[in-house]
């Protein structure tokens, strides 16, 4: 039976979805499934990415899990409505690029942002004691102004941060440190200026990514099909099929979406993060 499972397997294309910010539940997700993709044997995978960014290590550690598939699997990734920043980054991991004309890509940096609330907790009579070990322990505290070293330091930070970026992205794609640099300034693209910069391969819906991921390993485009590793819910939740609970559900989308930038906002904050936002 297993026999047979692997056998099929082989006959199918692995497809992950990378949707919405970048975090650690993303990562741990992705890595599982890359794990499945690799048991299984899977001879293709399609990449599907629809995503501004993120963190910085967790979109390196997905990167890295895709260069080591590269030995073993096909990988082609298909670059939806945003591929941005860490959405960039992951695409690195596969041989092959696709995006739609349209896809806003690009965003290639580092940021780092904080908060600084000084005056209003000056306003409101709130000050806090400080105890610490050297003079950079508390650097980004939010009740105060950044120094002037400190801002050096975060600085050095961010630009060694961009620098792996840029290297990464000439590697993959096979140009020079400097022609990355020439338009690794923030600045985002579309898919067609993509393909002409280097960095996308060519232009096509995620069906024409599916077809030639297939072709690449040596599959029946017309034949193949994808099996879309998801993670897997709880079993409450997949016995849930009632009408007016999914439409709730629906009406909320809005609201949940902005909880979710909420709470990313509040885990990274002081983080640096490959990421692009409107």
């Amino acid at each position: 039976m297993l026999w047979f499972l692997k056998r099929r397997f082989r006959k199918q294309i692995a497809r992950i979805e990378i949707n919405g910010a970048i975090a650690g539940g993303t990562r741990k997700r992705v890595l599982e499934a890359l794990k499945t993709v690799e048991e299984r044997k899977f001879p293709a995978l399609l990449l599907r990415i629809d995503s501004p960014g993120g963190t910085v290590g967790d979109s390196q550690e997905i990167y890295q899990a895709l260069k080591r598939l590269q030995d073993k699997t096909k990988i082609v990734a298909s670059f939806g409505n945003i591929s941005a920043s860490g959405g960039v980054y992951i695409g690195m991991g596969a041989q092959h690029i696709m995006a739609n004309p349209g896809t806003i890509t690009g965003s290639i940096g580092v940021i780092l942002r904080g908060n600084n609330l000084e005056r209003l907790l000056d306003r409101v009579g709130v000050s806090f004691k400080v105890v610490k070990s050297g003079p950079y322990k508390d650097i980004l505290a939010f009740d105060r102004e950044m120094t002037d070293s400190e801002r050096h330091i975060l600085q050095e930070l961010i630009d060694i941060s961009y620098q792996q970026f840029v290297q990464t992205v000439a590697e993959a794609r096979n140009l020079a440190v400097e022609t990355v640099k020439s338009f690794a300034d923030g600045r985002i693209f579309t898919g067609q200026q993509a393909v002409a910069l280097g960095v996308v391969d060519r232009l096509g819906t995620e069906e024409d990514a599916r077809r030639w991921a297939a072709e690449l390993a040596g599959l029946d485009p017309e034949k193949t099909t994808c099996f879309t590793l998801e993670e897997r819910k709880p079993f409450l939740r997949r016995l849930v099929s009632d009408e007016q609970a999914m439409v709730q559900l629906a009406n909320r989308a809005g609201l949940s979406a902005g909880i979710d930038w909420l709470e990313f906002e509040l885990e990274t904050n002081g983080l640096p993060l490959w990421l692009w936002r409107q």
